[in-house]
């Protein structure tokens, strides 16, 4: 079967946007993937096609109602697919979460707009709250759109080499070692030469080390979970060497 991405939507017309290019994109042209966007909008059941109302209690803005969401969501095929609602106050999406929704059918995505959706139809239908960080969007669509992106390029076939993904940022805890290519030298800075070396050993050791180096400056909350014997004395990572250039 393959892998398929609902999305509930009040814009449909925002979809396939940046998925229908570059590897997403040719993949979906090559049936590796399906999208189907759906107007949120074609659920509701009075002449105006209204989906949402002033917030119970009172406050700014428009809610999204329960029962159009609830009913678009049940006019969608698949109920143990997972059913995800992208929101600020979700759980903050990992690798691991999207290794394993690409492992799946495929998810239903819920889209928000507005001050966001009655709590009722979340509980009600299932809804898995999903956050791509914390900040605040117009609507879901980019967080669904970036979510999307992240399981596709874990299919098989998408991209070239099963290598590209296994040893990227997060796929082992760590962030990912810098890369280089030619030229051999820009502005006075070399490729480290340990890279050129042919030494395929101390390529892997030198990247290893880079990336533990990484991880704990820049990301503490993910060095703190490596295993105690991967972050002991033996995973000090060596100094990249200075270029001439850096005093």
């Amino acid at each position: 079967m393959t892998w398929r991405a609902t999305v509930l939507t009040l814009f449909p017309e925002m979809f396939p946007g940046p998925l229908g290019i570059s590897l997403a994109g040719r993949a979906l042209a090559a049936g590796l993937w399906g999208l189907e966007a759906r107007d949120i909008r074609d659920s509701a059941t009075d002449r105006h096609r209204s989906v949402d109302d002033t917030p119970a209690g009172g406050g700014p803005g428009m809610v999204l109602r329960a029962d159009v969401l609830a009913a678009a969501i049940d006019a969608v095929d698949g109920a143990d697919r997972p059913r995800l609602v992208m929101s600020p106050r979700g759980r903050p999406l990992t690798q691991a979460r999207v290794a394993e929704l690409a492992a799946g059918p495929g998810p239903l995505i819920v889209c928000g707009r507005f001050e966001g959706i009655d709590q009722r139809v979340i509980d009600a239908r299932g809804l898995e709250e999903v956050s791509i960080g914390d900040y605040v969007l117009s609507g879901g669509e980019i967080a669904a759109m970036a979510l999307i992106d992240a399981c596709v390029r874990l299919l098989p076939g998408v991209m070239g080499r099963l290598e590209s993904s296994t040893e990227e940022s997060f796929s082992a805890g760590l962030l990912e070692y810098p890369q280089y290519t030619r030229p051999q030298i820009f502005e006075d800075r070399p490729i480290p030469e340990v890279l050129t070396s042919g030494d395929h050993a101390k390529v892997a050791a030198w990247r290893q080390a880079e990336a533990e180096a990484l991880t704990r400056a820049r990301r503490p909350d993910l060095w703190a979970l490596r295993p105690a014997q991967i972050t002991g004395p033996k995973s000090e990572s060596r100094k990249t060497p200075k270029n001439k250039t850096d005093g």
